[in-house]
């Protein structure tokens, strides 16, 4: 397969690593919102809280790969209104991976609960807004809807994925495997 039909080496790893980020920030978040007030729970939240922030400085450098590396060109013979449909689902995806974790720091903050990423107190985050139980409600909504649109716009950017492998064989899904 020619270069300028594959992905970048970092790309391929920054995509991987976000969605396998992503995937464990989310199964963090299901579980923990369902225990019992302890200190396991509050060790979840923290490395949830973690987690989002790293997804935040991840998607922020992938954002600039993505501006200084442009995609390869698409496969001959797809439709347009695949490629239109892949096109809104990669921006609307790039969207979420900045909203949900911002979403949530600014949930944090509005809960009184300070960020302080890896636990190291020289790391803690500046407070988006102030303690505001009202606020707080409404971001943790916001906050969950912008999850549950994630993992929808993620199921149908695998199924489209596998589609393209299984059925196609158009050789999409390879241009972005780690191994080639």
């Amino acid at each position: 397969m020619s270069d300028n039909k594959a992905y970048t080496r970092p790309a391929i790893a920054l995509h991987w690593l976000m969605a396998l980020m992503i995937i464990g920030g989310f199964a963090v978040g299901l579980y923990m919102t369902g225990l019992r007030l302890s200190p396991d729970k509050l060790k979840l939240y923290s490395w949830h809280k973690w987690s989002g922030i790293t997804v935040l400085a991840l998607a922020l450098i992938r954002i600039g790969w993505r501006l200084s590396h442009p995609v390869p060109a698409p496969l001959p013979g797809q439709p347009l209104w695949q490629l239109r449909a892949a096109h809104y689902t990669h921006l609307a995806l790039y969207v979420l991976i900045l909203a949900i974790p911002l979403s949530g720091w600014l949930y944090s903050s509005a809960s009184g609960y300070p960020v302080v990423y890896l636990g190291i107190k020289a790391l803690r985050l500046p407070d988006l807004v102030a303690k505001d139980k009202e606020l707080a409600t409404a971001l943790k909504q916001v906050h969950e809807l912008l999850n549950w649109t994630m993992a929808a716009l993620v199921t149908v950017h695998a199924a489209a994925a596998l589609k393209h492998h299984l059925i196609d064989r158009d050789g999409t899904l390879r241009r972005m495997l780690p191994s080639r």
